[in-house]
């Protein structure tokens, strides 16, 4: 038997924190040898930190990258031991995201990256160049330094495999994981066994079915074993990377590391046979037949064994279950995660939370207490670095430390609900009642005086004063009357989150949390700097309906039962008196429901449907529920109030990425101009006196004046 011990990881790295990301790298490495591995793979560009962005333009950060593998092959960390360190190098003025595999002190091979992601989130091809020299090998001049700290001039550069005396070893990083055309394909065919990904995945809900089932699709289709390491953690941006290090053999996934974790290192390691693999293959004819017609691939050839002696007490590894969360449970662990990072990476105290008692800032105030009590609990579980934090940002002194989540809540979340004259009874008790049950630090305001002295101004300068819609007043006036209100809460939210730790001996500052999602900045049904505007928001890239599901679950879960109650509430802005005869609703409101316009941000987004699509789509999805002239008026509708809000998406507060229907700002200009196209060749007004329940005919679906209201809607904000 071929017996060789591997080890994959997470680490928590951060982007341009090269001290601390080499720290993470060198421990993951004397964790893997210390179990006894004979490789160990790490993330994707983990000595820089995969969020770089245009830092990675700078000639420093890879100077400083070289820095840190100098430091790595100064030491005794790589000897007997093949690993696979992740960072950017440059190549004849050509930037590359690379793996550098060390072995002994010395560099075996640089594999540059070959397939890079370039859309959703991922900008690689802003800052790196794709490899694409499959035939050879450049004989690569190291710089100065490591030449003369490592005694070695030069080493092989390109795409190919590491052939040892036991085993053939190659790379793949991220991406290439996914394309059609792996180059995992071709090496299986040249005989490498073991596969190692770097990479750099973040969370989506509902996403690691599809990175595991890749996974476990590239080992069986080829055999094999694959080594997938990750980030996992925030390191400065929107996404959180969520870990998730696993190994795979022939389809069948042996080990998994944890997908959502606060620590700072994860190692993983299991003992593979590798003639298991020799047999897996072996038994394909197809296989066979297609290996034999196969190209060769260049290879560096390594005078060395991998695998370990015969002993009885060694056993491959045996097939797991793999360990997959609820979608309540990714809304959970992974921005409560991210908060964490964000909290003790920025030199804030804590949190402050303008918590109406509705269903978005509850959800946040949750996911803050889900925070506490993951905190607390690897504190029990003796993890020094979490306790370190906690203590230093709570704030704890003479050898204390939290033991509580309720407690370590109080020392770090400011709730604040700020109620005026329209504000219920019962929003405020929700309020009240959440905050206790998580024990943040809870404040109820009365900012009608504030309101009132602005009004007042407004008198003075003008001689009116505005009045609400149920009380008289025009549409501009209600609509003003209402967006004071909320631009307020958010003045009022910053001055407090920047004093109240002055008022109680703290020091630093608190981060304002916002609270809007994912639906409403797709329609644009919030006040531009109200109290949406924060310091970053964790739930603004989810829907209304998965937060609605999430609230029912943290009720049971996190033991914040008021949650079910404020579920159940209809929601609603409370900006406007309340009548015996009206009661403001956030439905009405946007004329839209919330599950209607979770539909139109998946078409929009996922399915990438401009108004004519959405329209024929939504035609036969409520078939039998709506007519199509129904139909048409609501796209109408949402496509009226997506291209006049624009505006308000490019000072959306930084949000925590949960989804791939969320608005990455970078890309707004071209979903703009991509609808405005489809507007042009008509779409949908339909009349329903032309249209019925037959064949529609689109050339009769808009008439010039609305064709063009449409269009120059959308070219106001080009």
């Amino acid at each position: 038997m071929r017996l060789l011990k591997v080890s994959t990881c997470n680490l928590k790295q951060w982007a341009m924190d090269f001290d601390n990301n080499l720290r993470n790298v060198k421990e993951s490495i004397s964790n893997a040898k210390e179990a006894g591995a004979a490789i160990r793979i790490g993330p994707e560009l983990e000595i820089t930190g995969y969020g770089c962005e245009d830092h990675f333009l700078e000639q420093d950060t890879v100077t400083h990258a070289w820095e840190c593998l100098k430091d790595l092959l100064s030491t005794d960390l790589t000897d007997n031991i093949l690993c696979s360190i992740g960072m950017p190098i440059i190549h004849e003025s050509v930037r590359y995201n690379c793996q550098v595999f060390c072995l002994d002190r010395k560099i075996i091979m640089i594999r540059p990256k070959m397939c890079l992601a370039n859309d959703g989130n991922y900008r690689e091809l802003r800052w790196f160049s794709a490899w694409k020299l499959k035939d050879k090998f450049i004989d690569f001049q190291l710089p100065v330094d490591i030449s003369n700290s490592i005694s070695q001039i030069s080493a092989p550069f390109g795409f190919g495999y590491i052939q040892f005396q036991d085993v053939a070893v190659a790379a793949e990083t991220c991406e290439e994981l996914f394309t059609a055309g792996s180059p995992r394909v071709g090496l299986a065919y040249n005989g490498v066994e073991v596969f190692m990904n770097a990479s750099g995945s973040h969370h989506q809900l509902r996403k690691l079915n599809v990175r595991i089932d890749a996974i476990k699709s590239a080992t069986r289709l080829c055999g094999g074993v694959y080594l997938y390491s990750n980030h996992q953690g925030c390191d400065g941006g929107r996404l959180y990377y969520d870990g998730c290090c696993c190994i795979a053999v022939n389809g069948d996934v042996v080990a998994q590391g944890s997908q959502f974790s606060l620590k700072e290192t994860e190692v993983l390691t299991a003992v593979v046979d590798l003639d298991v693999v020799s047999s897996y293959r072996a038994s394909s004819s197809s296989f066979r037949e297609l290996a034999s017609l196969e190209p060769k691939i260049l290879q560096v050839k390594v005078q060395r064994n991998l695998c370990q002696s015969f002993k009885l007490h060694i056993v491959p590894t045996n097939p797991i279950e793999i360990k997959y969360h609820y979608p309540e449970e990714e809304i959970a662990f992974g921005p409560s995660c991210w908060l964490w990072d964000y909290l003790r990476r920025s030199g804030a105290s804590g949190f402050l939370l303008p918590l109406s008692g509705g269903a978005d800032s509850s959800a946040v105030a949750a996911i803050v207490g889900c925070m506490c009590q993951l905190v607390i609990n690897d504190i029990e579980r003796g993890d020094e670095q979490v306790k370190a934090d906690a203590i230093r940002i709570g704030n704890y002194k003479n050898g204390e430390f939290p033991g509580d989540s309720k407690e370590l809540a109080k020392r770090l979340f400011y709730t604040v609900y700020m109620g005026t004259e329209n504000s219920s009874d019962a929003t405020r008790a929700r309020a009240k009642k959440l905050a206790e049950e998580i024990g943040s630090w809870h404040l109820d305001v009365n900012i009608d005086s504030v309101i009132c002295a602005l009004l007042s101004l407004f008198q003075t300068l003008t001689g009116k004063r505005p009045r609400y819609k149920v009380d008289g007043g025009s549409n501009a006036e209600n609509l003003g009357l209402q967006n004071i209100q909320a631009r307020v809460r958010m003045v009022l939210a910053f001055m407090l989150a920047s004093l109240m730790p002055w008022v109680h001996g703290k020091s630093s500052f608190y981060l304002v949390l916002g609270s809007s999602n994912v639906d409403e900045a797709l329609r644009g049904y919030l006040t531009k700097y109200d109290c949406s505007s924060a310091d970053i928001n964790p739930i603004g890239s989810v829907s209304k309906k998965d937060l609605r599901s999430f609230l029912k679950w943290a009720a049971i879960h996190l033991n914040y039962l008021s949650l079910a109650e404020i579920e159940s509430a209809p929601p609603t802005a409370e900006l406007e008196p309340i009548r015996s005869t009206y009661s403001q609703l956030d439905e009405v409101d946007m004329g839209m429901t919330y599950e209607e316009l979770s539909v139109y941000g998946r078409l929009r987004k996922i399915f990438r449907c401009g108004p004519v699509s959405m329209f024929q789509n939504l035609c036969h999805k409520w078939h039998g529920i709506f007519s199509p002239a129904e139909v048409a008026e609501k796209v109408k509708h949402f496509f009226k109030y997506y291209s006049i809000n624009r505006h308000k998406m490019t000072v959306l507060t930084p949000s925590y990425h949960a989804e791939v229907s969320s608005i990455p700002l970078p890309f707004l200009d071209f979903t703009i101009r991509k609808a405005t196209r489809q507007m042009t060749i008509g779409l949908i007004s339909v009349s329903s006196s032309t249209i019925q329940d037959g064949p529609i005919n689109f050339a009769r679906l808009m008439n010039l004046r609305e064709r063009r209201m449409l269009i120059n809607l959308l070219l106001i904000q080009l």
